[in-house]
């Protein structure tokens, strides 16, 4: 069997096995899961009319505040579900399943991959339903084209990959699964001090710096430019620049970690 045909063989096996596992053990991706769906209904149905009168500077609108806070939390329903990754790479570490798959004859980067390729396919899921819920409550894109639409889900899927290769590293780092969820709170936290919620403009002079130079901003403002047709200015590369820079950056460091822990 050639080199390709094997790792594309034990790839999907380890694929198999992490999508097994995800569905035996659903509590952590519900967990997960309920944080984004919990914010959403929270600032819309709590905060909305308020919120909504505070940035449009006219009358409460929760319809516009809906629209407006949707592709934030899209985008923060990934890095939740991310953690999920760091937690499971972690439990495999420290249970010694790896080492066992160490000793057999199998593709060796192949249990990395399994881990994101499984992670990518459920964060694609959780932002289905977390976008079922929006729409709902009232969610519309009406002028987004098939084009606009495929691009943000283009960006969904590209950022969730570059999330979770970090997030195989902080698990691969992590002594236990306790500290890689840990350490994996800031693709929770980063949402929060981003544009998701109100605008850059509307923020303290101080704190904007730490808003607008981080990924979650770019990625927000550009898949709010494609489903609601904003400006999305310079935004889409920096997106796409920090989604490729954090992708290489997680493989380089999960696979340095992977090989170290081998010698």
């Amino acid at each position: 069997m050639s080199t390709i045909s094997l790792a594309v063989r034990d790839s999907s096996t380890m694929l198999r096995r992490n999508l097994l596992h995800a569905r035996r053990y659903p509590s952590m991706t519900l967990n997960l899961l309920l944080t984004p769906i919990m914010l959403l209904l929270l600032f819309v149905y709590i905060f909305g009319d308020t919120m909504s009168a505070g940035i449009g500077g006219g009358g409460p609108d929760r319809a516009k505040y809906i629209a407006y806070i949707v592709p934030g939390l899209l985008l923060m329903t990934v890095g939740s579900t991310t953690i999920g990754t760091a937690v499971s790479v972690a439990m495999d570490m420290t249970e010694g399943i790896i080492a066992r798959f160490r000793t057999m004859a199998i593709h060796r980067p192949s249990v990395l991959i399994g881990h994101v390729v499984g992670s990518v396919l459920q964060c694609v899921l959780s932002v289905v339903l977390v976008g079922a819920v929006a729409v709902a409550i009232g969610f519309r894109s009406t002028d987004a084209t098939v084009l606009e639409w495929l691009a943000a889900f283009g960006l969904l899927v590209l950022f969730s990959m570059a999330l979770t290769w970090i997030a195989v590293g902080m698990g691969l780092g992590s002594p236990n699964p306790e500290a890689a969820s840990n350490s994996a709170m800031p693709l929770i936290l980063l949402p929060l001090l981003s544009s998701a919620f109100v605008p850059l403009h509307s923020m303290p002079g101080w704190f904007r710096p730490i808003a607008e130079y981080q990924p979650f901003t770019p990625a927000i403002e550009t898949l709010r430019g494609l489903l609601l047709g904003t400006e999305i200015g310079h935004n889409g590369w920096l997106a796409v620049a920090w989604c490729v820079g954090l992708a290489v950056l997680g493989y380089f460091w999960s696979t340095s970690k992977f090989n170290a822990d081998q010698k």
